[in-house]
């Protein structure tokens, strides 16, 4: 099939272009690919994988969703990048066999990873942590996840280079604000988030030290051994890169479970129900703290930038359903959700200290 034909269809119908896909693991002699077919095995609503089958190998292929992106937006070679660089650390990754960057073999980017097989944890509660034991050694595997990543020294794994350390924040700052800027004129005013824009920017704290930033670092993004309640693996890199660690500690938390939680949020920022055994936001808080010795002290800061953030990714989710680029449902429906995103911001900006 060929890339005019597989570029038509997304989410679960969309295919790969298996000539070129043979055409690739030829020109890189990764084996034989004359048996070579794939299975579109995506669970997400952006990024596509597919299990290729060729030469007794099982690998999973990872692309940009088909469309026109934003810029920056799906940046496949990053992602390669730094699970090259982690392999042969303590951050459980999978094993990256080849990436590329030229769109003439599928019709874009994309890379070739071990196919992993293990439990990823959803808000819908069909995964293994049924218990309070396993809800809290889950709970305190992702501090330690994130405390692991964050003592890699990005030097000496061959990540110089891979982003700029200083002014991290400010940097994050306009860079999501311009893709706000570039999504709206094709969908619809969004005057709570131009309010949540300036609270941000007269709000900037100053970093700690920086070190690797995984970007979407929360529960749906790592896999488990459910036999263990053990990381097997931590996925989506796209949007990695260095910078504060807070960051990503704030992120995971806006996704986390938490009793305090507004009854608003329900349903808008997506996370667990807070049943018996999760840690608390401010348990994780201090098992980070204890970990990694820096001190959370501007949380509402980074919440409120991580809802931001949200937001806006879902708008340009909903702008590829408006322009017809996508014909997933669960992007209809951001529509509502985005204006919702914003509203939970602004709540989380206005809410007192605790």
């Amino acid at each position: 099939m060929g890339v005019g034909t597989s570029s038509e269809k997304t989410g679960p119908n969309a295919t790969v272009d298996i000539a070129g896909l043979r055409r690739f693991i030829s020109d890189r002699k990764l084996g034989d690919p004359s048996n070579l077919h794939s299975e579109n095995i995506s669970f997400g609503h952006s990024n596509e994988v597919h299990l290729v089958h060729f030469d007794g190998k099982s690998w999973a292929l990872r692309r940009p969703p088909r469309g026109p992106l934003l810029p920056t937006a799906h940046d496949m070679m990053r992602e390669y990048r730094v699970m090259n660089a982690l392999q042969n650390t303590a951050v459980p990754v999978p094993r990256v066999y080849a990436g590329c960057d030229d769109s003439s073999y599928i019709g874009a980017p994309f890379y070739l990873m071990e196919y992993m097989r293990g439990e990823v944890i959803r808000a819908d509660g069909k995964h293994f942590a049924r218990t309070p034991e396993l809800r809290r050694k889950v709970s305190e595997g992702m501090v330690d996840l994130l405390s692991a990543l964050q003592a890699v020294d990005w030097h000496t794994v061959g990540l110089e280079g891979f982003g700029r350390p200083d002014g991290y924040l400010e940097r994050q700052l306009r860079r999501w604000v311009d893709q706000l800027e570039r999504t709206i004129p094709f969908t619809r005013p969004l005057p709570v988030m131009e309010q949540v824009r300036d609270w941000l920017r007269v709000r900037i704290p100053e970093s700690p030290p920086a070190t690797i930033v995984h970007g979407d670092f929360k529960l749906d993004n790592v896999m488990w051994d459910p036999n263990q309640a053990r990381v097997i693996a931590v996925f989506d890199w796209e949007m990695s890169t260095i910078g504060d660690p807070l960051a990503d500690f704030g992120w995971m938390l806006t996704y986390w479970p938490d009793p305090s939680d507004p009854t608003s949020r329900a349903g808008v920022v997506a996370s667990m129900p807070a049943d018996p055994g999760w840690l608390t936001q401010r348990e994780m808080i201090q098992r980070y703290e204890s970990k990694t010795g820096r001190a959370m002290r501007e949380f509402a800061f980074y919440q409120v930038f991580a809802i931001f953030k949200l937001a806006i990714i879902m708008e340009g989710s909903y702008s590829r359903f408006v322009r017809g680029q996508a014909d997933d449902p669960l992007f209809a429906g951001m529509k509502e959700r985005v204006p919702a995103l914003a509203d939970a911001a602004w709540a989380a900006a206005c809410r007192p200290a605790a």
